[in-house]
């Protein structure tokens, strides 16, 4: 046989034999995830739901352990604030190592401690208790809000990105809110109030960690380089959304915190109510609001729902100085609606931003960016607050508080005005 007939040969044999496998791309776990039907994502976000419902679940009990144990607003923030501590030792470690090791590997250890805290939280009879209970509890939310997001960002795939957003960020807000209004009714509905209220939530954690044994989420491919223990941050490039997603969320979340902190001290001794229901109730109507809020702009461009957020903690802020002076329920409560509202919205904006541009690599650790940033005002500024108020009055700590949250708010807003102009809107 000749050459050219070699030639010709082995080119017809190589067209008869099947073709090889093309190596996988990058994204080819995540273009296989597109599958996953939608009410897997979510379900995806429920864990998220049930950390968050144990985060703020001992808010209207506070009053309940201040008569029992005794102890003054200034302990009460820092009971508050070991919860920040906690939350901001493991956004250091959490979004790394979940971009390494897989999503399950940080989930399932953060609902153990969270049942741990159920636990202490439901025999309490010191502060110490009280400040190691809020510590895992911290803990397990900073873990929730790395891994618990980015998990509801990989059931959905790259296709569904703005839903994973949504549904991450509203999870995170209305769990936020549960908490305090079921804990309000069953402590005054049900006997023994502080350990119904925490066996309760241990059932829901429950169902969580059997939702997290049965998420459809991978392994990544290959692991990250760097510490492990390090500040969470992005990829170069993506450092103007993180600002821009802070500069909002923030003042947003500290807004928040105030109310939930010492919301229900407001209630008992500026405005007459003792009721764990009212208080409860009230914090709960901030998160619907935070919630409902983000529906409703979820198709805005990015920039116009971060400026809307800026304006809402603004106003909040207002009412809340106008809600101390009047004595007025009506102020305090609106006060708590326009802070839910600039949080979500914060929240939202600074979510979809990272969603919409961080690599999937990379995404835990820009969510525990996005919260540390976020938390460190959260815990610092209600702290100082509620020892403030111990020295200078109620109205006057609250009106110094108002003022400064104002301030950082309406910075956050020229923050997003200026900054946004130089950054395309993502898809």
């Amino acid at each position: 046989m000749s050459e050219s007939q070699t030639v010709s040969a082995e080119a017809v044999d190589a067209q008869q034999r099947p073709a090889a496998p093309a190596p996988p791309e990058p994204d080819a776990p995540a273009r296989s995830e597109r599958r996953t039907p939608t009410w897997w994502v979510w379900l995806a976000a429920w864990p998220v739901t049930a950390v968050f419902v144990l985060s703020n679940a001992a808010t209207p009990l506070y009053v309940l352990w201040q008569r029992d144990i005794g102890f003054s607003k200034g302990t009460l923030t820092v009971v508050f604030a070991l919860y920040i501590v906690g939350l901001l030792g493991s956004l250091l470690v959490s979004g790394v190592v979940s971009d390494r090791l897989g999503r399950k590997p940080v989930l399932l250890p953060a609902l153990g401690l969270a049942l741990a805290a159920c636990a202490i939280f439901a025999t309490a009879t010191t502060v110490a208790a009280l400040i190691i209970a809020r510590l895992f509890t911290g803990i397990a939310v900073g873990a929730v809000v790395s891994a618990g997001m980015a998990a509801v960002t990989d059931v959905a795939g790259p296709e569904r990105k703005r839903l994973a957003a949504l549904l991450a960020s509203c999870a995170m807000v209305f769990g936020a809110g549960l908490g305090p209004l079921l804990a309000g009714l069953l402590s005054e509905t049900l006997p023994a109030p502080t350990v119904t209220v925490f066996v309760v939530e241990a059932v829901l954690l429950v169902t969580a960690v059997l939702a997290v044994l049965r998420m459809p989420v991978r392994r990544p491919a290959a692991r990250g380089k760097g510490a492990w223990v390090r500040v969470p941050g992005v990829p170069h490039g993506n450092g103007i959304h993180l600002t821009l997603g802070i500069a909002v969320f923030a003042p947003g979340i500290t807004a928040t915190s105030f109310v939930l902190s010492l919301g229900p001290t407001l209630l008992t001794e500026l405005l007459g109510t003792t009721s764990r229901i009212v208080s409860g109730a009230m914090a709960f109507v901030m998160f619907l609001a935070a919630t409902g809020i983000q529906f409703a702009v979820q198709k805005l461009r990015r920039r116009t729902i971060l400026t809307a957020g800026a304006i809402s903690t603004t106003l909040s802020m207002g009412a809340l100085i106008a809600a101390v002076h009047a004595s007025s329920v009506a102020l305090l409560v609106a006060s708590a609606l326009l802070a839910g509202a600039g949080q979500g919205m914060g929240q939202l904006g600074g979510l979809s931003l990272l969603n919409s541009t961080v690599p999937a690599q990379r995404l835990a650790e820009a969510n525990a960016a996005l919260n540390v940033g976020g938390y460190i005002p959260a815990g610092l500024l209600p702290v100082s607050t509620g020892y403030l108020m111990d020295a200078v009055g109620l109205p006057t700590g609250a009106t110094i508080f108002g003022t400064v949250l104002m301030g950082l708010a309406v910075i956050g807003g020229i923050v997003v005005l200026t900054g946004h102009r130089r950054v395309p809107e993502p898809a």
